[in-house]
């Protein structure tokens, strides 16, 4: 259940944590619900989500991203896509374009704000504002950037010609019921919308305003239900932006206002949002700044839509508990935000404590020492790092930062040797009273690679905090772990290769993915599990493990799931490893084709 007290966190910015379990509450024993909670993206600080399921079933969100610490939207930049199969289990894609990637673009970088994605014909199209020049607000464009997968390698084609140069941001792409596609846009109070071409990078007509639209700011969002059109978008609301919405019989209009969908959000006087339906049910996906106070660090959240007989749709309520699950849970990075209210990390009883005069403790940038505490991280620039940090097996692993502060909020940034996003992650340290009351005790999930040589650094400069001690846990080997294609512990080689966390090309002759600093515990029979895809019947991995004193290896039978991006197939087996975090696991292909995802290594039941 929930612990109501830890509900008073949430308005000064709790914590931004990314894991690999969720939250489940019960109506009864025998009736489990599981819920996503909101924020639902939490791994990073996202914006002005754009929702759209594609043929493979998975709904996919296409976020803006609000870079920690923040400068404001002048710095927002480096796109994420971020998918689901049930609503409650999200799994951050990673970074699919950045400013740098776009060689007609502004030189200053940034200003990578709210984009959109559609497809046709093979192509996943990404649209996305971006200025042209330094002067940002009259050189705006409408960039493209195509994949032929819907959440990476995406490549930029360039700008829509033709369009205005200013106010031409938030671009929206629908496709109607005869295959035409039309791109939306429009700032500044000004709104338009205009056929695309069969190219999908160029206009096909006369681009329309839309003046009948009542108090039109930005954040243009199409799509139909029926045969009715509606077109959702943010107001001017001063310091509270609210979604209202028009509909209309046809494509580009003429719109009938609707009214207001969705009242200003926490702590964010932005509002965007989009609307989608997935496995019969209709979603708004819109963001707020829940987890930072912080308007311009913000977090994608969802909830249920409703349409009334005639069409209109009832304003949508924003909850703590998001939606439902929709389907059986799945691999997931995102945690829910229900266990970072609840402190849910009772399997991490492997505990570390650093003192700050320890002899891996050092300071910089104007923060000191007093006795056996760290203050005057109030300093910009001030840091505290820790070196010899033990990662155990590596990945998520749990930070508790012991503190006093007087002032009524603080905030960190926190860099560790596992963090493969760049983003370091935010760590909240509310007000405890007094620079000497001590009772201040905050957590968070932190990314540290395997074996003891990863560096943790904690950054001041937002608010002042004095810290007493750093807690390192971790969980303890007897539990199972699992080991992403993505971490930064695996080779491959022979003709393998990686695409969005996922190693491929396994069929060919000598093909291999190889993970080193494996967690062998006390050593001895451990059982190992592959999680993959394969459009073969059949395919078969040999396995080489550090334990095996026989030098035979270990053979794993994997049947075909139907689809090289179907990753439903699991195969475990018994391999031997020797005691500590130095093992390594190799794994042969050439005996059929196979995608993975990931390996689990877990003690014998």
């Amino acid at each position: 259940m929930m612990k109501k007290k830890h509900w008073s966190l949430i308005l000064s910015g709790t914590m931004l944590l990314s894991a690999f379990f969720g939250f489940t509450s019960s109506s009864s024993a025998a009736d489990p619900v599981v819920t996503s909670g909101n924020p639902i993206f939490t791994s990073i600080f996202t914006a002005d989500p754009s929702a759209h399921v594609w043929g493979d079933g998975r709904i996919y969100v296409y976020a803006s991203h609000d870079i920690f610490p923040s400068r404001g939207s002048d710095l927002m930049d480096k796109y994420h896509v971020f998918s689901s199969d049930n609503m409650v289990d999200w799994v951050d894609e990673g970074e699919v374009l950045r400013a740098a990637n776009v060689s007609w673009g502004r030189p200053e970088g940034g200003f990578m704000w709210a984009p959109d994605a559609a497809y046709k014909n093979g192509t996943y199209y990404l649209y996305y504002p971006h200025p042209s020049g330094t002067n940002w607000n009259d050189t705006w464009k409408i960039g493209v950037a195509t994949s032929n997968k819907p959440a990476a390698d995406f490549t930029d084609q360039g700008y829509i010609q033709g369009l205005p140069g200013s106010n031409m941001i938030d671009p929206s792409v629908f496709r109607d019921d005869d295959g035409t596609y039309y791109l939306y846009a429009g700032g500044g109070g000004k709104s338009y919308g205009v056929k695309l071409a069969s190219n999908m990078t160029s206009i096909d007509g006369p681009i329309k305003q839309f003046t009948e639209l009542q108090d039109f700011h930005e954040a243009t969002w199409v799509f139909k239900r029926g045969s009715m059109y509606y077109l959702m978008y943010s107001d001017n609301n001063p310091g509270a932006n609210r979604v209202r919405y028009a509909t209309s019989s046809g494509p580009l209009g003429p719109w009938t206002n609707r009214g207001i969908m969705l009242d200003p959000v926490l702590n964010s006087e932005t509002t965007h949002g989009s609307i989608v339906e997935y496995k019969g049910n209709w979603y708004l996906f819109y963001h707020n700044a829940k987890i930072s106070a912080n308007g311009t660090l913000r977090s994608v959240c969802v909830d249920r839509l409703t349409f009334n007989s005639d069409g209109t749709i009832q304003k949508v309520i924003q909850t703590s508990e998001g939606v439902p699950a929709v389907g059986p849970r799945s691999r997931a990075t995102e945690i829910k935000y229900y266990d970072l209210i609840n402190e849910n990390f009772d399997a991490y009883t492997q505990k570390t404590e650093y003192a700050m005069n320890g002899s891996n403790v050092t300071i910089g940038g104007g923060a000191t020492r007093s006795g056996a505490n760290i203050e005057n991280m109030h300093n910009q620039g001030s840091y505290i790092q820790l070196s010899g940090i033990n990662g155990g097996a590596g990945g998520k692993e749990l930070l508790t930062v012991l503190y006093a502060s007087g002032d009524s909020g603080a905030a960190f940034k926190v860099d560790a040797s596992g963090d493969t996003t760049g983003d370091g992650y935010f760590l909240s340290l509310p007000g405890t009273g007094g620079w000497g009351n001590y009772t201040g005790r905050t957590n968070r999930l932190i990314d540290l690679n395997p074996g003891a040589n990863n560096v943790i650094r904690l950054n001041g400069g937002m608010g002042g905090a004095n810290i007493s001690r750093v807690i390192v846990s971790l969980k303890p080997a007897t539990q199972p772990t699992e080991y992403p294609m993505s971490g930064n512990n695996v080779t491959v080689g022979g003709g393998a290769t990686r695409s969005n966390g996922t190693i491929e090309n396994l069929h060919i002759p000598g093909s291999y993915f190889q993970l080193t600093g494996i967690d062998g515990g006390t050593g001895g029979k451990k059982q190992l599990t592959i999680v993959y895809g394969s459009a073969d019947n059949q395919s078969t991995f040999k396995v080489n493990a550090s334990g095996d004193t026989t030098g035979n290896g270990y053979t794993f039978s994997l049947p075909g799931t139907g689809g090289w991006s179907t990753y439903t197939g699991r195969v475990s087996g018994q391999i031997d490893l020797n005691a500590g975090t130095n093992n390594v696991i190799r794994v042969n292909g050439g005996m059929g084709g196979a995608n993975v995802t990931r390996i689990i290594v877990a003690p014998i039941p």
